[in-house]
């Protein structure tokens, strides 16, 4: 029996992975800032799956609490998926800090204080699975949002020296790169139906990486492609740019 614990739970990306790991009779722990909206979540997989599931109050913006809710868990995991993000309002954190910092620290620091709890764990017991979901945003940064970009930049880079780290303790680190996603995250925008992804298509792709130990996934190949092409634009012509 694999224990599951996912965390930034209540994404609907989050549920659908879930949902795979439960249907292949693994235990869940579902961590979340508001685990009653998970309620109904645990009772689905439960029934459906007649396996464990617990739900575990988690804040990512809270990071001084991190290592304390790793240490208390009674059964600690064999693969961690760290889900949660904040996209956030761009244009309202270019003069607010408070905004600003909420879409780094959750994007960022919050990720990077929890996984360090996981992978110090992991590399003393020299086994686990790191999942860590950032974004194609981080692979350079545009004018239209920057400052989640360079979040999600330093996620992937952190990811990539973690995952440099641990190997040789026998622990994979993967690194998941959506494009947009049909999520709450997204609602009211309008994005192209070819770029956007569904959340069990993110799950399938993340359940597929970690069996397989892929490094860097992109759930979408059009976006590995559409990344190249943007990274690759010179540096004069891209500050033209409207992107």
């Amino acid at each position: 029996m694999k224990n599951i614990l996912i965390l930034g739970a209540t994404s609907e990306v989050a549920i659908a992975v879930a949902d795979l790991w439960a249907a292949r009779s693994c235990n869940i722990m579902l961590a979340a800032r508001n685990v009653n909206r998970l309620e109904p979540v645990k009772k689905d997989l439960t029934i459906r799956n007649g396996i464990s599931v617990s739900l575990l109050e988690f804040d990512a913006e809270k990071t001084e609490s991190h290592q304390g809710f790793y240490n208390q868990l009674q059964v600690k995991p064999d693969v961690v998926v760290c889900v949660f993000g904040y996209l956030g309002d761009h244009d309202l954190a270019l003069s607010d800090w408070q905004e600003c910092a909420r879409i780094l620290t959750i994007n960022y620091l919050g990720a990077v204080s929890i996984l360090n709890a996981v992978a110090t764990d992991f590399e003393k017991n020299k086994r686990g699975v790191i999942v860590g979901v950032s974004s194609v945003a981080g692979d350079r940064g545009r004018q239209s949002n920057y400052l989640y970009g360079s979040a999600k930049s330093g996620f992937t880079a952190y990811l990539s020296g973690l995952r440099n780290r641990l190997f040789k303790s026998g622990i994979h680190v993967v690194t998941i790169k959506p494009g947009f996603i049909n999520t709450r995250m997204l609602a009211g925008l309008s994005t192209p139906a070819m770029l956007t992804a569904q959340p069990k298509q993110v799950a399938a792709k993340i359940l597929k990486a970690v069996n397989k130990k892929k490094n860097v996934v992109y759930v979408l190949p059009v976006w590995r492609w559409i990344m190249l092409i943007i990274k690759n634009i010179p540096e004069a012509i891209f500050k033209r740019l409207k992107l």
